[in-house]
């Protein structure tokens, strides 16, 4: 449209608003809106409305009329601005003019353009009035909502406002309607804090492994029966599996034969075959996800049953022989699929039976071992080590206490761990190696637990590597993670 189709006072449409023409030009015109502002704008950035003459849009009141008598008669039907106006005010007017166009802008009754204008049959208009009601109740129920918020009070129908909350505590969505609507920040901490400030949630509620990305489900495959392969009769020995107490996946037992020590590791692969359904699962888990609440296995309970250390009469196990001389140093090593027959009991239990001869030996092969590391550097952090686990929704901490028994069966594990490491390199088998690096600075007298703390701040982060190397902080020239395969994938 150019500037020569609108007359001067006539009514336009600009940026949906009302306004009239004052001045025309070759390329531009001037227009005046409702709030007396006057703007220089091009012809086709306006929508004739009326030709005119409109001296104040003031006037633009809404004019007496017969709208629905009107959508009536047309229903179904399609008709101009011009005669819509003529039937529903009985004359084309500017004031009849803009009331037509906000109807047709409102959507109720009317759609379409100026030059043709649609009227809505029965059915839309149903469906629109529906709509429009749905959506009142929904902003009253939203308002009634926040104001229940703000007074820290929730009704069970505001579940479906409290389940976003919920999504960003747990790390699942970055945004809160609700959280931005209190004026709170939508970080999952806050919204964390909201759900147990309102009493959604109560303090058993963890939401943290879900916010790591962390699988909580049970293993979900189902495991099949323990291979029938050759295994070596090592029943005839005591085998003595030693836990915490409570401990329900027991994977390592110790036994003496002579001077050898015989460590028995729970034989995982008796049961899961490599790239078995139960084999990817536990890949993908890579460990037990040990939790306050309880701890979610990485494989089927039913493997636990079926290889853990003494939980039947006898179990599969790959049996580690290891002959060491006066220092403690491996002399040679065996290693063999077995049949054992294992005993359990605790660290609080087995330091009471010291004297016992099975223990005693372990003890003094525990002791010489730990004075080989001791003299190759490594370092003791003596921290204290609590286990925390939640009972009928009470939180227990328990400090973990000194126990020299615990401290046999680290020391076999690391022996296992030596010997499995010198055994692969022996025989060419690709195996991942863990070292650690000596500390960053010098290592400072460490006697109290601020200096233990610092002491272990100053130790660099282990790490795997496919040829070996030394561990500093263990002491050892090689070493690999060879046990607990019940509670860890490696």
């Amino acid at each position: 449209m150019d500037s020569s189709q609108l007359p001067l006072k006539s009514l336009v449409i600009y940026k949906n608003r009302p306004a009239r023409v004052t001045s025309t030009g070759q390329k531009k015109i001037q227009i005046e809106t409702g709030d007396g502002q006057v703007s220089s704008v091009r012809p086709k950035d306006v929508l004739l409305l009326h030709p005119g003459p409109v001296k104040d849009l003031r006037q633009l009141g809404e004019p007496n009329g017969e709208v629905k008598t009107a959508w009536e008669l047309l229903q179904g039907e399609s008709t101009s601005l011009t005669e819509l106006a003529d039937l529903v005010y009985g004359d084309f007017t500017p004031a009849g003019a803009w009331a037509i166009w906000q109807l047709v802008a409102d959507g109720l009754y009317f759609g379409g353009t100026m030059e043709q204008i649609i009227v809505y049959d029965a059915q839309h208009v149903a469906g629109e009035l529906e709509a429009r009601q749905a959506k009142a109740d929904e902003l009253a129920a939203w308002s009634a909502f926040l104001e229940r918020m703000a007074a820290g009070k929730f009704l069970t129908e505001d579940e479906r406002y409290l389940a976003e909350v919920e999504e960003v505590a747990l790390g699942q969505r970055e945004r809160s309607r609700v959280l931005s609507a209190l004026g709170q920040a939508e970080s999952p901490e806050n919204a964390h804090n909201m759900l147990l400030k309102l009493g959604y949630w109560d303090g058993l509620v963890n939401p943290y492994p879900a916010r790591v990305g962390l699988v909580c489900d049970k293993p979900s495959q189902k495991v099949g029966a323990i291979a029938d392969e050759p295994r070596r009769d090592l029943t005839h020995l005591p085998a003595l599996a030693i836990d915490d107490a409570g401990s329900n996946d027991p994977d390592d037992a110790l036994s003496i034969e002579g001077d050898r020590l015989w460590v028995h590791i729970a034989d995982v692969a008796a049961l899961v075959e490599p790239d078995s359904a139960v084999d990817l699962e536990a890949r993908a888990r890579a460990t037990n996800l040990y939790l306050p609440e309880g701890t979610v296995t990485m494989l089927p309970e039913e493997a636990t049953r079926l290889l853990g250390l003494g939980l039947a009469e006898v179990s599969p196990a790959l049996s580690f022989g290891l002959d060491l001389d006066e220092h403690g140093q491996i002399q040679e090593i065996e290693i063999v699929p077995s049949w054992v027959k294992v005993s359990r009991t605790t660290y609080e239990e087995a330091d009471e039976r010291l004297a016992e001869p099975l223990l005693a030996r372990l003890n003094e092969l525990s002791r010489i071992f730990e004075e080989r590391r001791l003299q190759n550097g490594s370092i003791n952090i003596n921290l204290p080590e609590v286990k925390v686990w939640v009972e009928e929704g009470q939180v227990h901490v328990w400090a973990l206490p000194k126990s020299r028994s615990r401290d046999i069966v680290r020391d076999a594990m690391l022996l296992t761990g030596e010997a499995a490491g010198r055994f692969a390199l022996e025989h060419e088998i690709p195996i991942p190696f863990t070292h650690q690096e000596l500390p960053f600075d010098d290592l400072p007298p460490a006697k109290t637990l601020s200096e233990m703390f610092a002491l272990r701040r100053t130790m660099r982060a282990s790490q795997a590597s496919s040829t070996p190397a030394a561990h500093a902080g263990l002491g050892m020239d090689i070493y690999v993670q060879a046990t607990s395969p019940l509670r860890r994938y490696l």
